[in-house]
């Protein structure tokens, strides 16, 4: 029986010496720092090779020596909560604090704690997790997704945050702030001349300028393109408007060269005071882009401060409803084609009509496109009804092709915006296959200022759809600054020469002689003209002694519904054939 206690003991004895020693390999290879301290001098008694990797130090130095002694805690009153927690729950884990290492860097570190006793005396074991490439990845993932990774600004999502956490507060703390929208001006002829590099560089020097402007408590952000904002928290009104004379005249000092170019640019900015009587972030911002708007219609490079009483606002605000109209027109198609002819003022028989879009209301009513169409361009919508117009336009000929081999043309109208995006050249051509219209029957009317905005493309446009054999008007000819300029580089067939100098021919000499002018212009340059407004027959007859080709006005023939037009024209086509037979 002694002689199996004696060797029972052996056995137990073994198995505890192999236990310790398998403990003690574990310890030391654990990644993470495991180390033993005094509980309150915080001497180290036992450290693994990932303390020693960790902390920098030699395993001799941390031995014998205190934690607070070498300055691994950064803030000391964080170890007093650490030992107070765990002295009172025995163990903790997940307590985030940040340790200073021998070569001086910071380390964000996650520990575990808990109380054990050594010969009688309270120690700590801590479990220590280096997490300062987890904490600094997880800060750029944060960065990314509230800043703009080209310019390192604020981007629109976080600054709409702000300022609704900003707006949640208002009630309560009874401050003024203010906000503000700002849009560059001329920056798309800084993309278009040395391509979108130069123009990435440019939104990077001004958004470090702007840094610099600002106030430290400001939020400035890029929300877009080249719209930018800031958010001035606990700024007056008069504080705010400093801030944005500041902007504006840095902007327009500010010179930007790329490859030998020099640029001078503008801004536009629309300000808003916030008080606490708004608590609405949608109707903030929309307040702010309209304000915007408003300085660029003024003439650009200036400040508009909105106030409530603003007829101006007033008038943005009337144009913001029209967006939600247009857009609920075009999913429930409640647009409508109208027709105005354009009449030959010699002996021509030629036929044309100009295709006009027209709204219809809540009630079936007729609604001109004055209304609307400024809102379309102003809020991105106008290339949308562009694309409507040549859909239906299409349909409509080609199913009355008898009104097609009847007419010379129809004209349609073309935004800049639709000049720009080379879907729409595309869709025009699908369609004119499609439907089987030769494009000699189609004239596309084009503004005489998108044309200059935009004259590369639009020359390429041009190019592209004559030689479908398709037509080209030049509209409202003379409103631009440079108009006989730049003529000569847009292959065009015909001059829709201004209604504003039409209008007045007849008691204006100088009216009298912008028309001559144009209509010779045109005679060299073997285009055709037309004049637009023609409202009488004094009117008409001064445009014939002067040699203006065709006539367009409600002199000669108002607007009329273009599916009436084909109608009629489809029965007069039976009657003649009936008559034949």
């Amino acid at each position: 029986m002694n002689f199996i206690y004696k060797r029972k003991n052996i056995f137990n004895r073994k198995a505890l010496k192999l236990s310790e020693e398998k403990y003690a390999k574990a310890y030391k290879a654990v990644p993470n720092s495991l180390s033993i301290t005094t509980l309150n001098d915080g001497v180290f008694i036992e450290v693994n090779e990932g303390t020693v990797k960790i902390y920098r130090y030699d395993r001799e130095e941390l031995i014998g020596n205190s934690i607070i002694d070498l300055g691994l805690w950064v803030d000391v009153l964080e170890r007093e909560k650490l030992i107070k927690k765990v002295s009172k729950e025995g163990a903790i884990s997940d307590f985030e604090t940040k340790f200073q290492v021998k070569n001086g860097d910071v380390r964000d570190m996650l520990l575990s704690a808990e109380i054990i006793e050594i010969n009688k005396e309270l120690c700590m074991l801590i479990n220590a997790q280096d997490i300062t490439e987890r904490k600094q990845s997880d800060e750029r993932l944060s960065n990314q997704a509230s800043h703009d990774i080209l310019t390192g600004l604020v981007n629109r999502r976080e600054f709409e945050r702000r300022t609704e956490c900003l707006l949640e507060t208002i009630q309560q703390d009874k401050g003024t702030h203010a906000l503000c929208f700002m849009d560059l001006d001329q920056f798309k002829v800084v993309n278009d001349t040395c391509g979108h590099i130069a123009g990435d560089e440019l939104l990077r020097q001004l958004s470090a300028m702007l840094k610099k402007i600002v106030r430290h408590s400001d939020t400035l952000a890029r929300l877009g393109g080249d719209e930018f904002g800031i958010l001035m928290e606990q700024c007056s009104l008069d504080d705010a408007q400093r801030v944005t004379t500041s902007v504006l005249t840095a902007i327009q000092d500010y010179q930007f060269s790329w490859e030998g170019y020099s640029f001078r640019l503008g801004i536009s900015i629309g300000l808003v005071p916030i008080t606490d009587s708004k608590s609405n972030l949608t109707e903030l911002l929309k307040q702010a882009d309209a304000a915007c708007y408003v300085a660029k219609d003024a003439g650009r490079n200036r400040i508009h401060v909105h106030h409530d009483d603003d007829s101006e606002m007033a008038e943005r605000h009337g144009e913001m409803q029209w967006v939600t109209r247009i857009s609920k027109a075009l999913e429930q198609d409640l647009f409508c084609l109208y027709a105005q002819s354009i009449v030959p003022l010699y002996g021509s028989t030629d036929r044309h009509y100009e295709l006009l879009i027209r709204m219809l209301g809540d009630k079936g009513e007729i609604i001109p496109p004055g209304a609307f169409l400024s809102a379309a361009e102003r809020y991105n919508l106008i290339s949308k009804l562009d694309r409507w117009v040549i859909d239906n336009s299409f349909s409509l000929l080609a199913e009355y092709p008898a009104f097609l081999k009847q007419i010379n043309f129809c004209s349609i109208n073309l935004s800049g915006q639709s000049l720009t995006e080379p879907e729409i050249m595309k869709f025009i051509i699908s369609r004119l296959n499609e439907c089987e219209i030769e494009g000699n029957k189609i004239c596309f009317e084009i503004t005489e200022t998108a044309a200059i905005s935009n004259l590369n493309m639009a020359t390429q446009f041009i190019s592209t759809l004559k030689a479908l054999g398709c037509r080209f008007a030049l509209d409202d000819f003379g409103s631009g600054l440079s108009s006989f300029g730049y003529l000569k580089n847009l292959s065009v067939d015909y001059l829709k020469i201004d209604g504003m100098f039409v209008k007045d021919i007849i008691d204006d000499p100088i009216d009298h002689a912008m028309v001559k002018s144009i209509n010779e212009i045109g005679y060299v340059m073997g285009m055709k003209t037309i004049a637009e407004f023609v409202e009488n027959d004094e009117i008409k007859g001064m445009l014939k002694e002067i040699g203006v080709d065709f006539a367009q006005g409600y002199g000669v023939g108002k607007p009329q519904p273009f599916k009436e037009l084909l109608i009629r024209s489809n029965n007069v086509i039976k009657i003649k054939n009936s008559s034949v037979v």
